[in-house]
């Protein structure tokens, strides 16, 4: 349906802050953060098999993304701390479908503490996404949630998010809610129109208070949602293009609303691992 359709970027996010280099102790300026564009975002819940004749299928158009390619299993993991208020605010406005809409979170790809984490906001408009990150340490970002700001650092960091970010947590007085991990296998074209597709698989959620992201540890739960299948995500930055149109029609996939924070949230809240806040819902 987004076929032909334009999206122009009003705002191009530059995080200011970079990967840490190896053996300097700081992180590199200079390289481009190609996540941060305004963009459309289709999701998908699909077999496992569907998605195998997927990847067949998007191999001549889309070659895997550069983090794929680090690891020999073709696919890597993430983690994210997601933020909320007390009485759920953000998961309810994602589960009434609110057009205009954010999310907090801290992501990660590692437990290694010397590999830096993603202060996050993600919001949606209309049907467009938009997202602008910041990159702290992982020993920072105990630091930000208290409501501080970064102390003096050996790496340049994008004071203007985390800014915001803190604003956002305040005005709500966001705590951390869940940590959600899975696993992502990517493609990613590199003309001016940034496709992506992603595939995302093995969601689990552990509800929690404390300012850490991680990837191990205790009180893990399977994302029932997910169980035996595929969270397919479709993402373009300008047109769509015919030959995704020609996927979409040849595997019959039909769009869905697909939140894996709020699908955690609820999950949780009928296993009584947190307080019934959705029980109105």
């Amino acid at each position: 349906m987004f076929e032909g359709k334009s999206l122009k970027p009003t705002s191009g996010q530059n995080t200011g802050s970079r990967k840490r280099s190896a053996g300097t102790g700081k992180i590199p300026d200079k390289l481009p953060d190609k996540t941060l564009r305004c963009r459309h975002e289709l999701k998908y819940h699909i077999s496992e098999s569907t998605a195998e004749g997927i990847i067949q299928f998007i191999k001549p158009y889309l070659p895997l993304d550069r983090y794929c390619k680090l690891h020999r299993s073709r696919d890597y993991p993430i983690v994210s701390l997601y933020l909320d208020s007390s009485n759920l605010q953000l998961c309810k406005e994602s589960l009434g479908g609110l057009q205009n809409r954010y999310k907090l979170r801290i992501r990660s790809y590692t437990d290694e503490p010397d590999y830096p984490r993603f202060f996050e906001i993600k919001r949606r408009i209309n049907t467009i996404i938009m997202k602008s990150r910041a990159r702290v340490m992982s020993s920072d970002v105990p630091i930000l949630l208290g409501g501080l700001p970064l102390p003096p650092q050996n790496y340049t960091a994008d004071t203007d998010s985390i800014n915001q970010f803190q604003l956002y947590m305040h005005n709500i007085r966001a705590k951390p809610a869940v940590l959600i991990r899975y696993t992502r296998q990517a493609y990613e074209g590199g003309s001016e129109n940034k496709v992506r597709v992603t595939f995302d698989r093995e969601l689990a959620y552990c509800v929690t208070k404390e300012p850490e992201v991680r990837l191990d540890g205790s009180g893990w739960q399977r994302n029932p949602f997910t169980r035996g299948g595929v969270v397919l995500e479709i993402k373009f930055t300008d047109c769509y293009p015919f030959w995704l149109s020609q996927m979409v029609k040849c595997f019959n996939l039909r769009q869905r609303s697909i939140s894996k924070y709020a699908s955690s949230i609820q999950d949780s809240c009928l296993l009584k691992f947190c307080a019934p806040q959705l029980a109105s819902m």
